[in-house]
């Protein structure tokens, strides 16, 4: 064949996929590697609106990964009839460590707070944390991100020393900048007024520190005098500039600059220094540590001027402190269960607020924000601060700092609610329409919560790791012993029917229950059971094993006889469930199929699905019966066709650099979707 030839064969094979989806520009550019969308958006500079158009693939690209807010337009998936939109996101709360402070961020324009949970960095609206927004781009664990004073970038860092300078006036958040100013994890980053020069601190081999300039990386000075890591470090807003650190050699050292050179250190803690913060106008800086205490120093010249509550501040160790916008006074948070509120100019502490008398109380971040005070506690809450009533919070925001495992949704009192539970056994439940959440009362599960479902009494049915199922009442909305049921081996899966009837998958074992109690029990199937699913009859039930076969049993009163019939997967069973008619069963396995077999022709094979290219964690039948959604560990989500493989939505990065843990319907236009990124999110559908 000549040179023409392939040149036409080549032209000819391209058209034809970009027929598949469709013959715009916009399909064009998904063909094209990511790699190279992630270089194009890197080099953009800002240009004013000029740049809006330069950056058009890239907005696009992130379009169709569905990572923008509601405010955008839909966009499209396989089919142009068929298109899905990010309508809201609940966002997981810090991830915290105990005996580790939390850096809390501010938006200088006072709208937004931000914090860091896993490899994800998420800003919420601090009139309405409901509202909130993910950064999900750091390959690696995120541990701080602050604002640069302009309000137009964050700098946020992770555990390998990587810091990401990107934008927030846009929603796709374009990265501007990435550096590496040491190899180990970043504790804290700090900017200049004038948002020009960034400071780093924490955990470096060679060095501890670095201070460059934020848009080329070239060093504006050194930041040494310490023998140990250093946890904190902050830069005096206005001019002269000085930068001062606190480290883990009990000591904090200040700088002059720039560039910025070694002036002193000054050894006044005991133990850590945990916090270091220069005042709004720059005439202070306070420095808490592990000891309790807390010191003020002259912001220009670093000169000890005393300190706050005599010889202890608090009677625990000091993680954070914060200062006021008018810089009159500052709020500490302690490993002692308290925030105070202190005078600056007397010493002396106004209020206590007193968060709690349990481990899980401990405070180990705090912001002032506006008229906000905030505070984290060890169980990752954000407590919003009363000065008017100290021992009770204005506000809790709850949620999961736990990778979710499992999710359903039901309608309670005409509203919607969206329950999950996580690797930790919390279970929170969300007003789907505000996303305002809560825990159930009392002790619950001890480990990961595997699989949830509602049943006809309106009891949440949980398994868990901790071997045990829980059966916990809805309109209570707390946890019973009575409710509790413990099981021979671990649970893996469960399966609903009405009339009380409870299918569990254990491993190496099948249970049968009947209002809250064991009835039969199949031990050594001859297979390791994985997912089961009881059809809407009540009569049947699936159960897929790790040998990729899905075998039918029959229910007969309070026992399970093997039918003899056997279907195939195309590969080790992941999860399954019927279509709420019953017509359908679907079939997901590790191989990344999903096979729909039909029940009333014997269970044929109506349909193959591919699409995913990992592992198929989980399904949902839409309540159309015509519709069905997948998760993977691929990170998308698929909302299938049942007539048509072809015709399909697909949700790329939904997660972004998570897989998908769990999958549920509110309607046949809104499927929610969570993570290991703790997070729950709902999208709105066009079908």
């Amino acid at each position: 064949m000549g040179a023409f030839g392939r040149l036409f064969l080549n032209a000819l094979r391209h058209a034809v996929v970009y027929s598949r989806v469709d013959s715009s520009r916009a399909a064009a550019r998904r063909h094209f590697p990511r790699l190279r969308r992630e270089r194009a958006g890197r080099l953009l500079p800002y240009m004013g609106r000029a740049r809006r158009g330069a950056a058009l693939p890239r907005v696009r690209a992130q379009q169709r990964r569905g990572r923008l807010r509601p405010s955008q337009r839909f966009v499209h998936g396989q089919r142009g009839d068929m298109a899905y939109e990010l309508k809201k996101v609940f966002a997981s709360l810090p991830q915290m460590e105990r005996g580790v402070a939390k850096v809390l961020g501010g938006d200088p324009k006072g709208n937004n707070f931000l914090y860091t949970n896993g490899k994800s960095v998420i800003i919420r609206n601090i009139d309405n944390p409901a509202i909130a927004d993910i950064y999900t781009e750091h390959p690696h664990q995120v541990i701080v991100a602050k604002y640069s004073p302009s309000g137009f970038y964050i700098a946020s860092g992770d555990v390998s020393g990587k810091i990401r300078i990107w934008d927030t006036t846009q929603k796709e958040h374009l990265l501007k900048y990435e550096y590496q100013p040491f190899g180990g994890k970043i504790k804290d980053i700090a900017w200049t007024e004038d948002s020009k020069r960034v400071a780093v601190v924490g955990e470096g081999r060679e060095k501890f520190g670095a201070v460059f300039l934020w848009d080329s990386g070239s060093s504006v000075g050194e930041i040494v005098g310490h023998s140990k890591i250093i946890n904190s470090v902050d830069i005096k807003q206005t001019r002269p500039y000085r930068l001062v650190t606190g480290s883990d050699d009990n000591c904090a050292t200040f700088f002059e600059g720039p560039p910025f050179k070694f002036k002193f250190t000054m050894s006044d803690h005991s133990r850590f220094v945990n916090c270091v913060r220069f005042s709004p106008d720059g005439n202070r800086y306070a420095s808490a540590g592990a000891d309790g205490q807390i010191f003020l120093y002259d912001g220009k010249t670093g000169e000890k001027i005393g300190t706050l509550g005599g010889e202890k501040a608090h009677e625990g160790g000091i993680y954070a402190v914060s200062w006021s916008p008018d810089s009159t006074q500052l709020i500490s948070a302690s490993g002692d269960k308290t925030v105070k509120l202190w005078d600056v100019a007397s010493g002396t502490a106004v209020t206590t607020f007193a968060m709690g008398s349990g481990v899980m109380d401990q405070q180990l971040g705090c912001l002032w924000q506006k008229s906000h005070l905030l505070s984290v506690s060890l169980s990752g809450y954000i407590n919003y601060l009363d000065k008017n009533n100290p021992n009770r919070p204005l506000r809790v925001v709850k949620g999961h700092s736990k990778s979710i495992q499992s999710l359903t949704v039901h309608k309670n009192d005409g509203r919607d609610y969206i329950y999950s539970g996580s690797h930790d056994g919390h279970i929170n439940y969300w007003d789907a329409e505000t996303g305002e959440n809560e825990e159930f009362a009392g002790k619950g599960h001890s480990n990961s919560v595997a699989k949830m479902a509602v049943n006809g009494s309106n009891q949440l049915v949980t398994c868990s790791m901790d071997d045990t199922l829980r059966f916990t009442d809805l309109v209570k909305k707390e946890y019973s012993a009575s409710d509790l049921v413990k099981m021979e081996v671990q649970p893996k899966s469960i399966s609903l029917s009405y009339g009380g009837l409870v299918l569990a998958v254990c491993i190496g074992q099948l249970v049968l229950l009947k209002d809250k109690r064991k009835v039969f029990t199949l031990d050594n199937p001859g297979y390791e059971p994985e997912a089961a699913a009881i059809h809407p009859g009540g009569a049947t039930a699936a159960v897929g094993g790790a040998d990729g076969k899905v075998r039918l049993y029959s229910i007969q009163g309070d026992t399970l006889k093997d039918d003899g019939k056997t279907i195939e997967a195309k590969g080790p069973v992941t999860d399954m469930a019927y279509s709420n008619d019953g017509a359908f069963l679907a079939v997901s396995d590790e191989k990344k199929v999903i096979t729909v077999f039909t029940v009333a022709d014997g269970y044929e094979v109506k349909n193959d699905f591919y699409g995913h290219h990992a592992k198929v964690m989980c399904l949902a039948w839409s309540p159309d019966n015509e519709h069905f959604a997948s998760g993977g560990m691929d990170m998308m989500v698929y909302v299938w066709t049942v007539n048509d493989a072809d015709k399909r939505i697909k949700i790329p990065d939904s997660h972004r650099l998570h897989h998908v843990s769990g999958l549920a319907w509110l309607d046949k236009h809104t499927l929610v979707t969570t993570s290991h990124d703790a997070s729950v999110k709902q999208w709105t559908l066009k079908i």
